[in-house]
């Protein structure tokens, strides 16, 4: 039914405006565990569902009491975009070695699996681990490329590791991470939109799905940044947590159904 997609994008989206996380950490195993698309087709999709997401969420920002630090945002956006045509490669280049879908969902699923349940501990304990702050202009452009390199190649748009990673190496607090995070991900998602249609891998499906999930992305970009704005950090801090929790628990599913 397509209107599910809807609303899997603008609930996936608000949580990913709030969170920073992006959206598509939830979009991508969802989608791998009910729908008929193959690792392809998803990772287009959610993507693209992002993408639409983060800009209408970084426009609506412009009015917010939380800033991006320019010079650390603009560095890591920049490795951002490095890193989203490296993870793109890196997966077009592993499917094409092993030509088996099915290996490639397993091997995303297992890693989000793992990365989602580190970043859990992370934050759970974060008020007992001491920043290591280090903003230089390699160190912020290095931490984009991983970060936009990991995404890419996961199908994410985004992901959980983002914030762990902002808050440790740059010191920021939940709302300055996610709006730090969803700068990262608009521009790792541009460069792999625009790598993907330039290099004819576009996947086949139907534009009316596309077109609803854009919707939904849009959509849960304004609610997202709305409720944002009344949550305190704590509360960000428990959604994240049980987003991720609920995420773990897809992706374990979605391992052991790839393996069947």
């Amino acid at each position: 039914m397509p209107i599910l997609y809807f609303f899997i994008s603008i609930g996936a989206s608000i949580v990913g405006a709030i969170s920073g996380i992006g959206g598509g950490v939830i979009i991508k195993p969802v989608l791998d565990s009910i729908s008929p698309f193959d690792v392809s087709t998803i990772s287009f999709l959610s993507g693209t569902t992002v993408l639409s997401m983060t800009i209408v969420t970084l426009f609506r920002s412009r009015k917010s009491s939380v800033k991006l630090d320019k010079r650390i945002g603009s560095l890591m956006a920049a490795g951002g975009i490095i890193g989203g045509l490296l993870g793109k490669m890196l997966f077009d280049l592993i499917k094409a070695g092993f030509g088996n879908d099915r290996f490639i969902g397993a091997t995303q699923s297992l890693m989000l699996a793992l990365i989602t349940t580190a970043v859990v501990f992370f934050t759970l304990y974060k008020d007992r681990i001491k920043p290591f702050h280090k903003d230089g202009n390699i160190f912020s452009i290095s931490i984009g490329l991983i970060l936009g390199g990991i995404a890419s190649f996961l199908g994410i748009g985004g992901g959980p590791i983002n914030l762990a990673v902002l808050y440790f190496f740059f010191s920021m607090d939940s709302k300055t991470a996610a709006l730090s995070s969803i700068f990262i991900i608009f521009f790792s998602q541009i460069t792999n939109l625009i790598f993907t249609i330039s290099s004819g891998n576009v996947p086949v499906f139907d534009p009316f799905i596309l077109a609803l999930m854009i919707t939904g992305g849009i959509a849960g970009g304004l609610l997202g940044s709305h409720f944002s704005r009344k949550m305190t950090h704590k509360e960000i801090d428990h959604l994240f947590i049980g987003i991720m929790a609920v995420i773990i628990l897809i992706c374990i599913y979605n391992f052991t159904g790839f393996l069947e």
